[in-house]
């Protein structure tokens, strides 16, 4: 079996995740960040938790399952393994990112949370030793390059120096997504993704919902918010969480991490689609090279 599945994964969990940027603008006119933040989170936890107790389960981690190695247990270093996931991934870096907001421009944001798709790659070269050609290389950069253009309205816009608490903020949660994202190549090969990603999902939406609740901050969602949030929780967050682990355990992280960076793209379209938001022939371009550094990261 070929890992073309484990490409096709990866671009399938950037399709899903870069809708959710669209559906949050639009929950975020009547709710709080960390409330989004934390329901998105929480609804994927139930939504893949329920779907372990029907039919569908085995079927969907049957389709799943193209390695012999899966594991079927869990050991006391793969729960340690979880926290450590849910820390960085679903409380810190979220956190990091909706305070970061608050502190600096949009503009920045935008540009800086590209931090995390290089962080990856690092932390994946670096700490744990994945190979590296100078194809991937290119194929990387080109992919990197045109999140960086595509996430970026205006460059002219871009002031680093004002909001650097803020912009810190931003790189925090870049790398926190970084760690979470090699760690989460640790537990990618246990068979049972639905519950790994329901259990991630449900400590750091709770968790964030807590600390929401303890600083005051209401939790109420106007129902006309709900389905937005519902959906970005269920397909945005959950699905594209289980593609992303099955496509770690294909491709690795690395090439993972910086094909997932492809959903600023999606995201601006869909931007473009529903909000009537800018998308220009320049954008066009650099989305183009983004899919060609898939292409070459694919016929490696």
């Amino acid at each position: 079996m070929t890992h073309h599945y484990g490409y096709v994964s990866a671009l399938s969990a950037a399709l899903l995740f870069g809708i959710s940027s669209t559906l949050n603008k639009i929950a975020l006119r009547n709710v709080h960040p960390l409330v989004v933040a934390g329901s998105i989170y929480l609804t994927a936890g139930i939504v893949l938790m329920l779907l372990r107790f029907t039919p569908l389960k085995d079927k969907i981690l049957k389709r799943l399952e193209f390695k012999a190695e899966t594991q079927e247990t869990f050991s006391k270093r793969d729960f340690l393994l979880l926290a450590l996931i849910v820390l960085f991934g679903s409380f810190l870096a979220p956190l990091s990112f909706m305070l970061g907001l608050n502190k600096t421009t949009a503009v920045n944001a935008s540009l800086l949370l590209n931090t995390e798709t290089l962080f990856t790659v690092l932390i994946a070269i670096l700490v744990f030793k994945e190979k590296v050609s100078r194809r991937s290389i290119t194929g990387i950069l080109l992919i990197l390059t045109g999140a960086a253009v595509i996430s970026t309205e205006s460059f002219g816009d871009v002031e680093l120096a004002r909001g650097v608490i803020g912009n810190l903020l931003i790189i925090l949660a870049g790398l926190s997504w970084a760690v979470d994202n090699n760690l989460s190549k640790l537990l990618s090969v246990k068979r049972d993704l639905l519950l790994v990603t329901s259990l991630k999902g449900l400590f750091g939406g709770s968790a964030l919902l807590i600390l929401a609740s303890l600083i005051g901050i209401p939790l109420y969602i106007p129902l006309q918010s709900l389905p937005y949030i519902l959906t970005a929780g269920a397909f945005s967050i959950g699905f594209s969480i289980v593609l992303f682990l099955f496509a770690l355990r294909e491709i690795g992280t690395m090439k993972t991490g910086a094909i997932f960076s492809t959903s600023s793209l999606i995201g601006a379209l869909f931007a473009f689609l529903i909000l009537g938001e800018s998308f220009t022939e320049v954008k066009a371009f650099f989305g183009v090279l983004m899919f060609l550094g898939v292409y070459i990261l694919s016929i490696e």
